[in-house]
């Protein structure tokens, strides 16, 4: 099954109740939030308070996107939130197998991520650890990127790694994806598609929505 997770950068921040509500009425799955530090990235958003505000209106599953340094210092604040699934960065930390043991202690999904520049084979020690692996089809820090076509060469090779190891694991993809890219990169193996603009900006959140999973 492909899961839709929208990111709610590209929502209307005046009325994020509504737009998380609205996006989860048009089929999404899961509601993407990117937790950005400044420091990891050249950007700021938001914390563990706006998760928990949004956690009162809504029952979707909170897919918490932790772009910060050290994110082992703040794991239960995110849980305490409403966090359903955690991703941390593979460069953010010294340890990322105690970050990995940290948030399953929680009782949550731990997911992790690599950047662009990062191989794949970084993932491969830790994968049976994890719940999901995400792989950064843009570089990390900011909406509205084009999707950098070499990454979906890194969705493969992870796909293809965690079969060959009889290894049941979600792979999602977050940045740049559109309708017309989105069938690349669920061909290469990822199951769990971040869509920002595309569906939040649209006039029609279901069909953009259906267009990007159904995508050839």
């Amino acid at each position: 099954m492909i899961i839709i997770s929208p990111s709610v950068l590209a929502a209307d921040f005046s009325k994020l109740g509504d737009e998380v509500k609205k996006v989860q009425n048009a089929g999404a799955q899961y509601i993407h939030l990117d937790v950005m530090d400044g420091v990891f990235v050249p950007n700021i958003s938001f914390g563990p308070p706006v998760i928990s505000s949004l956690r009162k209106v809504t029952d979707i599953i909170f897919d918490v996107h932790l772009m910060i340094i050290e994110p082992e210092r703040y794991i239960k604040d995110y849980v305490d939130a409403g966090a359903d699934i955690i991703t941390f960065h593979y460069e953010s930390c010294k340890d990322p197998e105690a970050v990995i043991d940290l948030i399953r202690s929680y009782g949550v999904k731990a997911s992790m991520s690599i950047k662009p520049a990062t191989p794949p084979e970084a993932v491969y020690p830790l994968i049976s650890k994890l719940d999901m692996v995400l792989v950064m089809t843009v570089e990390p820090g900011f909406g509205g990127q084009k999707l950098i076509p070499e990454t979906i060469d890194k969705v493969r090779s992870i796909r293809r790694y965690a079969d060959k190891n009889g290894l049941q694991i979600d792979i999602e993809v977050d940045g740049g994806i559109t309708p017309e890219n989105s069938g690349n990169a669920i061909s290469a193996g990822a199951n769990v598609i971040v869509a920002g603009s595309a569906v939040f900006r649209s006039e029609n959140p279901a069909k953009a929505i259906s267009d990007i999973i159904n995508t050839k």
